[in-house]
């Protein structure tokens, strides 16, 4: 009798042990692992479980144990550590993530392509060393669908957090959902969301702006596609830190390595931190890739151009006439005017100021019959000290303008009122400095420049509402005092204008000392 009983509770614990141990559940159990995320200080920040959704390493769980993390790594059935490499994405809503980890080849679960219906029977497969996992089983109490492909589950099965992001698999041994972070472990219902939903988050150049996407310090993945590859390289410049920016072109010429516009951006960082030599390699090699090499001779110029002019650091292969010859290249390869615009540009650096306003010249007459050149070819005359050539040159450049003026035309205007007053055109010079202040209501600078135009062709009255204005607009500046303290005392009201001057000078200014003792005697 003992014995009967015996062998009928081995039955019943055996057949217990089938029903939670389906036949799929040893393979599939390899693909399950537990995520640890760290902080800065390479500290623990959170632990979870994870699935392998390809044999190529990409992976989901929930996206809570990256927020705030530095790094983070998997540990699979085998007790084998490998690092997450990348997000690829991430929901925020349904808390879940897609991420890369540098496993060699990964055990991966199959996503169902049919959701679970209500009623169906599913399977709990929590991350285990063991050779023998056990599952818990479970049923779909209800199933909604969520942006319309999607489903999101309700389950009859108890579950606590140690089972958060595990695999709910169907009786085909087919992923169809991950677990979501249990409120009460007691409780006999617990939910999943789609797996195949999870699985289908792809890298874009916009996830670079999201908010979730940034609370996160682990390596964005580089979008698949090459155009949208490119947007996110731009977009990642003004969102990463630099060490984070680095990783991430680097990423993307191992991703697309016959492009050229991956060297250039990193040939651009290589020379923000005077790594010219490394620089000029990535230059050398984009232009090797480059299917259209116009723009990266161009990109090779302005760079050698940028550095000859703003660095002290030594770098012999990088002079202007290298800078001209990759110019020039761009223009040989396609004949587009901003190439030979750059041509002039250089050969202005060199003091080859003919030179220079020959193309300038030639160019105002084609596409850049624009204000920007017009100036550009006026600098050339003024260096070759040919005044009247350079003011017809500016007047040209404010003519490209329609009254009333817009903002843009205030440095064309300025450059045209310095040359009239430095050439005794005052009333040129004065009528250019009223459409400025116009423009440019709340520039105090302005004003004051104004004002002292005014005092030199001894329109008092003129230059003190003007140094009145300056006053208002910037109280602790100095320059107002000064040019209405000159103003008053040329008026002959030095009991106001010597006070006025003396305040400039205790704000700082320089000039006002050579009028206290002009006016004071």
């Amino acid at each position: 009798m003992k014995k009967t009983t015996l062998l009928l509770v081995l039955l019943a614990v055996t057949a217990t042990l089938s029903a939670q141990s389906p036949s799929w559940a040893k393979k599939a159990a390899q693909a399950v692992f537990t995520l640890k995320t760290f902080k800065t200080d390479g500290t623990l920040l959170a632990s979870s479980n994870g699935f392998f959704v390809s044999e190529q390493g990409d992976a989901v769980s929930s996206f809570t144990p990256f927020r705030g993390a530095q790094s983070a790594v998997v540990i699979d059935s085998q007790g084998k550590e490998w690092p997450v490499t990348a997000i690829v994405n991430a929901n925020d809503m349904y808390d879940v993530a897609k991420f890369q980890v540098a496993v060699k080849k990964a055990s991966s679960l199959h996503t169902a392509n049919t959701p679970a219906g209500t009623g169906a029977t599913v399977w709990l497969l929590p991350y285990s060393t063991e050779k023998s996992p056990v599952c818990q089983r479970g049923t779909v109490s209800s199933a909604e669908s969520f942006q319309t492909v999607y489903t999101y589950y309700t389950l009859n099965m108890q579950a606590d957090e140690r089972h958060t992001s595990c695999p709910v698999l169907n009786d085909n041994g087919e992923v169809i959902g991950l677990l979501q972070s249990a409120t009460d472990g007691s409780a006999a219902t617990s939910y999943a969301v789609s797996a195949r939903f999870a699985a289908s988050l792809e890298a874009s150049a916009l996830m670079m702006n999201d908010p979730s996407m940034q609370s996160t310090a682990i390596p964005k993945a580089v979008p698949t596609t090459y155009k949208d590859a490119l947007l996110s390289l731009v977009i990642a410049g003004s969102t990463l830190d630099n060490r984070q920016y680095d990783d991430y072109v680097n990423r993307f010429i191992q991703q697309f390595p016959g492009q050229s516009d991956g060297y250039v951006y990193r040939a651009r960082n290589r020379a923000a931190v005077n790594d010219f030599a490394g620089a000029d390699q990535d230059m050398q090699q984009a232009v090797r890739v480059a299917d259209q090499k116009d723009d990266v001779h161009y990109q090779y110029a302005l760079l050698i151009f940028q550095k000859v002019l703003y660095s002290d650091q030594p770098y012999d292969a990088w002079t202007l006439d290298r800078a001209l010859e990759e110019a020039q290249l761009a223009y040989q390869s396609n004949p587009m005017p901003v190439y030979r615009q750059q041509q002039a540009q250089i050969l202005f650096a060199q003091n080859k100021y003919a030179e220079a306003y020959t193309i300038f010249d030639e160019l105002t007459k084609g596409e850049q019959h624009n204000a920007e050149t017009f100036y550009a070819a006026a600098q050339c005359k003024l260096q070759l000290q040919e005044k009247k050539e350079a003011l017809m040159l500016l007047d040209s450049a404010v003519n490209t303008f329609s009254r009333p003026y817009v903002k843009t035309a205030t440095p064309y205007l300025i450059a045209r009122a310095e040359l009239s007053m430095d050439m005794r055109r005052y009333q040129q010079a004065i009528n250019d400095m009223q459409d400025i202040v116009t423009l440019e209501p709340n520039n105090a600078g302005l004003w004051a420049q104004k004002a002292s135009y005014e005092l030199r062709v001894n329109l008092f009255d003129q230059a003190l509402e003007s140094a009145q204005q300056c006053l208002r607009l910037d109280p602790q500046g100095s320059d107002g005092y000064l040019m209405s303290g000159i103003a008053q005392c040329a008026k002959g009201d030095r009991q106001q204008g010597l006070p006025n001057l003396q305040k400039a000078k205790e704000l700082g200014n320089d000039q006002a000392q050579t009028f206290i003792d002009k006016y004071s005697k």
